[in-house]
């Protein structure tokens, strides 16, 4: 166990191994409580996301309409739109990472699940929750305002005239590699291990991630970068234009999900380079 001093400090670096892979089907996690209440926490928290962001989007599009004495200027702006979904993010992430980990995205998963870092029947289960905590979510919103939430597009995303189909779909691959990375990033028992006398809360860089993604990216396709969040707000407002390029939010982010796992468990944290170390040390002996 090794020392480090520092500044007159003595930190003691943790013993370190690398978790065992999440099993691809595992049975006798339906029989486990635990799976469950994962899945009810990662509705909840979709549900609750969705309200939250969705109101926002459409008050700021309220305040903003000069046909209804708006005011150009009014609103929280683009600015604050990501700063909502941001912020949420990190309040919803810090509340669930103890129970299902905090994904509130099916991109999130589906890069765990590559990784390894959950099974198959999880990843599954939580992605279906999500998509209903989502629908559940933007349902509320139209329930409570739904002249405004008609209106003004329902918090539907949707590819922004002057911009090519390819130009979204790049902007949803970068954008989701830039989450799910800080994702791996944050959350990397390794780091945590290494680094244990700095304190890390995962759920703000996550949070930031979301917040500079949206601010880079609303202009563009209106950040999709998570799946349930795109299917949720085109369920509820069902109009043609958010069903047009629905396939963006979709394909967009399982890429950049895939390619941020790949990364950082392939080149990162050299997943091949120790696999054929240790086929050639089995072959040694």
């Amino acid at each position: 166990m090794g020392k480090d001093i520092e500044g007159g400090s003595e930190f003691i670096a943790k013993d370190y191994h690398d978790p065992p892979p999440a099993p691809l089907i595992d049975a006798e996690e339906l029989t486990q409580w635990s799976l469950y209440r994962a899945v009810i926490a990662e509705f909840i928290a979709t549900l609750l996301f969705l309200y939250i962001t969705v109101l926002t989007v459409i008050g700021y599009k309220s305040q903003t309409d000069t046909t209804k004495n708006g005011d150009v200027c009014g609103g929280v702006g683009i600015l604050g739109i990501a700063w909502a979904f941001g912020g949420m993010i990190f309040v919803l992430v810090y509340c669930t990472a103890g129970i299902s980990g905090g994904h509130i995205n099916p991109a999130v998963t589906f890069g765990l699940f590559l990784a390894r870092k959950v099974s198959l029947v999880r990843a599954v289960l939580y992605m279906v929750a999500q998509c209903l905590g989502a629908i559940c979510g933007c349902g509320l919103v139209k329930a409570f305002q739904k002249s405004y939430y008609t209106k003004y597009g329902g918090g539907a995303n949707g590819l922004a005239s002057g911009f090519s189909k390819g130009t979204g779909l790049g902007a949803e691959i970068i954008g989701t590699f830039v989450l799910v990375y800080t994702v791996f990033s944050a959350t990397d028992p390794k780091r945590n291990a290494r680094d244990s006398h700095v304190p890390v809360l995962a759920p703000l860089p996550i949070g930031f991630a979301v917040f500079m993604v949206h601010l880079a990216t609303i202009p563009i396709t209106g950040t999709g970068i998570n799946p349930a969040r795109s299917f949720g707000a085109a369920v509820i407002y069902n109009e043609d234009k958010a069903w047009d390029d629905h396939w963006i939010f979709w394909v967009g982010p399982f890429i950049g999900a895939a390619i941020a796992a790949l990364y950082h468990q392939y080149v990162l944290r050299a997943a091949a380079v120790k696999a054929l170390g240790s086929f050639r040390s089995s072959s040694n002996i």
